[in-house]
């Protein structure tokens, strides 16, 4: 059975959202994944993080634990999903603060979001770091090294422009979507059909 609620064959998914400015693509993740039947969602969002989700949107931590089957607070390091025994299918943190991406890979699990994602990857399951900061100076390319050697996924948001996006909200969802492909939910990203010439052969004819 899939990691789920009891008797149920929904998989869980924990949703973390940091501190980290790109707090739109933890809310579009949420948003994706209440369309996904088969899906149970688990949000931890950090203090910072709730800071940063008043200054980028409209919306607040209470609008997004409507978006989530169950909701933790990040002080409680005692929730379900701070344990192995909680089986749990993949967790994202979206976007993934500096702080919580050296958490993760020096092992301090100080809070839930990096508590649960150290459960995530001492229990060999998926863990996706949407790193987002630039420049990245020698200590966070060490650390995410760290991270990836422990067996993290680092997938920053970067912009898929030969989709040609035509606003912002274009450019998250493509991004998005490549995160829940990549964890195996759904093949909902845009398939790379490669460049078409002006005058494209198929089957030996012109196009």
């Amino acid at each position: 059975m899939a990691a789920g609620s009891p008797g149920s064959s929904r998989r869980r998914v924990v949703v973390a959202i940091t501190g980290a400015s790109g707090s739109a693509y933890g809310v579009r993740l949420l948003q994706h994944l209440q369309l996904l039947d088969d899906v149970e969602v688990h949000l931890v969002v950090s203090r910072s993080g709730s800071l940063t989700l008043s200054q980028e949107t409209s919306l607040s931590p209470r609008d997004l634990r409507g978006m989530a089957d169950v909701s933790h607070r990040a002080t409680d390091v005692g929730a379900s999903i701070a344990s192995g025994s909680f089986g749990v299918y993949a967790m994202v943190v979206a976007p993934c603060s500096i702080r919580t991406l050296s958490a993760v890979a020096y092992c301090q699990s100080s809070d839930l979001i990096s508590r649960a994602a150290d459960v995530t990857l001492k229990e060999g399951r998926q863990l996706v770091l949407m790193v987002r900061e630039t420049p990245l100076h020698l200590g966070h390319l060490r650390a995410m090294t760290a991270a990836a050697e422990a067996g993290a996924i680092i997938m920053p948001p970067v912009p898929a422009l030969y989709e040609r996006p035509a606003d912002v909200g274009e450019l998250i969802d493509s991004t998005v979507r490549r995160v829940i492909e990549r964890i195996g939910l759904t093949a909902t990203a845009d398939v790379w059909q490669g460049i078409q010439p002006t005058s494209a052969v198929l089957n030996g004819r012109s196009a």
